[in-house]
């Protein structure tokens, strides 16, 4: 593999391509074999970063022709700013592709985007035991100490 890499939005014709790098994202969170997403909830996914009304975004990282990375991000209200904020939701690079800085300059660029965006911040999670992320992460933004919980519905 070469050292070029493009960042980009994705477009329709990159489902194909995209899609191995969503299912490896979502197995390594442990969303695989019966605990996969449904089906509707990728594609719902995937068309809405095409829809301009939706504020979910999508960057893709393209080297030699392969997709091998992916982030996805979205804009939300605050109660402490005035700017929306920009959470960026799922990071994932090929394995085959790791460790060329692709995953700091997909967090770059979306902190780029944010910017021009207008948004006060960017913010995002992993899990505790993602420890080779956790370093990269650590490297490049301050950890708040919030934990997080969720409640399903």
């Amino acid at each position: 593999m070469s050292d070029a890499l493009h960042i980009r939005p994705p477009v329709q014709g990159d489902f194909d391509r995209w899609l191995p790098l969503w299912h490896g994202y979502n197995e390594f969170y442990g969303r695989s074999g019966r605990a996969a997403l449904p089906a509707d909830v990728t594609s719902a996914t995937w068309v809405r970063f095409f829809d301009p009304d939706q504020p979910v975004h999508a960057l893709v990282a393209e080297a030699d022709g392969e997709l091998v990375g992916l982030v996805h991000y979205l804009y939300h209200r605050s109660t402490t700013s005035i700017a929306d904020v920009c959470y960026l939701q799922d990071l994932f690079t090929a394995e085959s592709a790791r460790g060329r800085g692709i995953a700091s300059t997909l967090i770059a660029r979306v902190a780029e985007e944010a910017r021009l965006a207008g948004a006060a911040r960017v913010y995002w999670q992993t899990h505790e035991t993602n420890h080779n992320a956790r370093r990269l992460y650590d490297a490049l933004a301050e950890r708040s100490g919030f934990l997080v919980y969720r409640m399903t519905l």
